[in-house]
């Protein structure tokens, strides 16, 4: 059975994000998106129908997954009306602006009956994977800090870019902070606390375009960065154990691989140039070792095939909804910190 799906929104995250991720799987066929520019959608979709609002896309009985890459303030309010209309959804990062919404959405969508997931791709970056993979190999030993940095240099502000504009949920917290912050926590869990330094570092931000989080476990910590004015970036993962260190520098090549018309199974998908390989330093039976590790090719795929499993099989959605509440949680308590200048517990 093919899944017909809808998507409110056509900017970047829906055209270049979601789109030629999901017209990767064969289960999906994307029938209609809410869109004011239907020239750029049939040059994408040409068998797809524009609609300029969300109720005609919702009236389709036969669709049943909408996709919501919209702004972050219309998460909310749109997630919420398609679930009333008895439709599974996917919501772009970051779920909701608040975790009350968020809470909302999920008793919401049990009530009703249907699917309710969030694309955090990133859980399948290729560096990500790699660290992962490592972790459950114990190659570090005991971990004792793991850091993960997303800067980037921009110091122009775009005043005309609603992420750069002062609305509930914009910044960079919000957007590349939802990113790191879901992938510490797929690893380990919600932290015991958490400190957090905010600030809008560019001249005339209106929002925060750098953080930095210490997520603060029994035994271990969690650092978590990001700056709009990193012109040369130094390792995008450090962690550190009782028995090795593993650095990587680069990113995953996915994104600007997807902006470039590349498509999930086109050779070199995901794949990292030799000269991006990670460094692992640790120690095997009291013998010292260092050298590369060859990272695991990224596959941004897997959520929708993840998705189309769960509608057809009644397998487990590849990011549950209270994961993503999660997050949001961690960026409240974040501003919290950051306002009160204290250590938060989580509860």
């Amino acid at each position: 059975m093919t899944i017909q799906a809808g998507i409110i929104g056509y900017g970047l995250s829906g055209s270049v994000f979601h789109v030629p991720v999901i017209t990767s799987v064969p289960d999906f066929v994307i029938t209609t998106v809410v869109s004011s520019k239907p020239d750029k959608v049939h040059r994408d979709l040409p068998g797809a129908k524009v609609v300029s609002t969300v109720d005609e896309l919702l009236a389709d009985p036969e669709l049943q997954v909408v996709i919501v890459t919209s702004p972050n303030t219309t998460h909310y309010p749109y997630a919420k009306q398609a679930i009333a209309a008895g439709k599974h959804v996917v919501v772009e990062k970051p779920f909701t602006v608040t975790s009350a919404e968020a809470d909302e959405l999920i008793e919401l969508a049990r009530q009703h009956g249907v699917l309710l997931t969030v694309y955090h791709n990133r859980r399948w970056d290729n560096d990500f994977l790699t660290v992962r993979n490592l972790l459950d190999m114990r190659a570090l030993g005991k971990l004792s800090l793991y850091q993960a940095h997303f800067n980037r240099y921009r110091p122009e502000v775009k005043e005309d870019k609603w992420r750069e504009q002062g609305l509930p949920g914009s910044g960079t917290l919000y957007d590349l902070g939802s990113h790191l912050i879901d992938q510490a926590l797929f690893l380990f869990g919600m932290p015991a606390r958490l400190w957090a330094d905010l600030q809008a570092e560019r001249r005339g931000s209106q929002v925060t375009d750098y953080f930095h989080l210490v997520l603060i476990y029994e035994s271990f910590r969690v650092i978590l960065h990001a700056g709009s004015l990193v012109r040369q970036t130094g390792p995008k993962f450090e962690l550190h154990g009782d028995l090795g260190s593993f650095l990587k520098y680069g990113g995953d090549p996915q994104e600007d691989q997807l902006k470039e018309g590349m498509r999930p199974g086109d050779t070199g998908w995901g794949e990292d140039q030799p000269e991006q390989y990670g460094q692992l330093a640790t120690e095997f039976s009291g013998l010292a070792v260092q050298g590369e590790i060859e990272t695991l090719p990224g596959r941004y795929q897997a959520f929708y095939q993840g998705l189309a499993e769960a509608i057809l099989e009644g397998g487990p959605l590849p990011v549950s909804a209270e994961d993503a509440r999660d997050v949001i949680r961690i960026i409240e308590a974040a501003y919290e910190s950051a306002k009160e200048g204290r250590t938060v517990t989580i509860t």
